[in-house]
């Protein structure tokens, strides 16, 4: 059977409905020959007998009740899909992949998700959890559509949106001594075993760590190299060492560390918003805006 064109059965909706052929033409803004044409049409293509007409009225059989029913079915799917398509098109519905690091449920990031999804409450947001380095390689290969990253520039082929940076502070268990200080040199844990973020995990966190480090002039021994900032701050509160993690750590609520703030160190962790450039769907550039909004409401 030849594909169904969409009108022959708008047209025998219409004409079920209005059972006349003079009111049906009217009402499709047509007249009455090309509507019996597609009547004729419609049924040699399914090969029954779907209205008896007489002088004064149109009369469905059998079958032409039952197909009346498939026929708004058909039709109304047809303009759901059309529905959907449109809002996709604006960007009213859709999905988005969001990868997000663990660090980033403490760098707003839940709060950005939100204020999106109150603007357009058909839209999914999925968020992933993965390191700096996973995300990298999922952007790159369509898995995700959207990054949220450790480090500051990460590749040519993205496009990013800066964060608020998160100055690095010492982490240190409650029971040390220098762990109810206002704040301390690093010099006074320099020969400290220290907890480190793996570099094979996100060198950018790795490397900000030393860099701070080094410029006090500090080589760490370094005991345990943790994959997750969580890790991190779990494992100084066990006595494992100590560690310089993102001041929002302190939001995690772990219990048994102390966060002090580092006196003459100006060594922040970067956070950014990543995607693909060439990507320019509607829906990306809302999420996009969102953020860009909520972080320049949070600097201001």
């Amino acid at each position: 059977m030849a594909f169904m064109k969409t009108h022959l059965l708008r047209y025998f909706v219409v004409l079920a409905e209005e059972r006349h052929f003079g009111r049906a033409a009217k009402r499709l803004f047509i007249t009455q020959p090309p509507l019996s044409t597609a009547l004729k049409s419609l049924e040699e293509e399914l090969g029954v007998v779907l209205v008896k007409r007489d002088a004064k009225q149109v009369t469905l059989t059998p079958a032409g009740e039952a197909f009346l029913l498939e026929a708004r079915r058909v039709l109304a799917q047809i303009q759901r899909a059309a529905d959907v398509v449109r809002s996709v098109a604006q960007g009213t519905q859709g999905r988005l992949d969001v990868g997000i690091t663990g660090s980033m449920v403490y760098r707003d990031v839940p709060q950005y998700c939100r204020a999106f999804e109150a603007q357009r409450p058909h839209v999914e947001l999925c968020l992933h959890e993965m390191s700096t380095g996973e995300q990298l390689r999922a952007l790159a290969s369509g898995d995700l559509d959207v990054g949220f990253l450790n480090m500051g520039f990460p590749s040519d082929d993205l496009a990013v949106l800066p964060l608020h940076s998160e100055r690095l502070v010492a982490c240190l268990p409650d029971t040390h001594p220098l762990a109810d200080g206002a704040d301390l040199a690093l010099a006074q844990i320099a020969q400290e075993d220290f907890v480190m973020f793996a570099r094979d995990v996100s060198p950018a966190n790795y490397d900000n760590v030393i860099a701070c480090m080094h410029q006090a002039g500090i080589h760490p021994r370094t005991t345990h190299a943790a994959r997750q900032w969580l890790t991190v701050v779990a494992l100084v509160s066990t006595g494992c060492g100590v560690a310089l993690v993102p001041e929002c750590m302190q939001r995690a609520g772990i219990h048994g560390v102390r966060f002090v703030p580092l006196h003459g160190s100006n060594v922040v962790a970067p956070a950014v918003m990543a995607w693909r450039k060439n990507d320019d769907r509607v829906l990306l550039s809302g999420l996009i805006e969102t953020v860009r909004d909520c972080v320049a409401r949070r600097t201001t």
